[in-house]
């Protein structure tokens, strides 16, 4: 038993490492890329994305509101697509009586 909870505690600790892809260090604007001081304000956006000013985040903000819009715009085209295609299927089942 004891080496299976060793087995666990290695995946546990195999997690990517500060900097790495997945987590943004707080070393430079995600936007703009300027070296981000430790005695400057930090302006942080969706919890772990650090920008070197208001401008900076609200332009990514903006940036990730249209590309929500486009996204959403494409979700709706694909239900609208699928509920015509059912409409199709169930128009083409016709029962023949004699």
């Amino acid at each position: 038993m004891a080496a299976s909870q060793a087995c666990s505690s290695i995946f546990f600790f195999n997690a990517e490492r500060l900097g790495e892809a997945g987590m943004p260090a707080l070393d430079a604007c995600a936007l703009c890329t300027k070296p981000l001081s430790r005695d400057s304000d930090i302006f942080m956006y969706r919890g772990d994305t650090p920008f070197c000013s208001e401008e900076c985040r609200d332009e990514q903000m903006q940036v990730d509101a249209v590309h929500a819009g486009k996204a959403a715009r494409r979700l709706r085209q694909y239900a609208s697509g699928t509920e015509a295609r059912r409409g199709h299927q169930e128009s083409r089942k016709v029962s023949v009586v004699s």
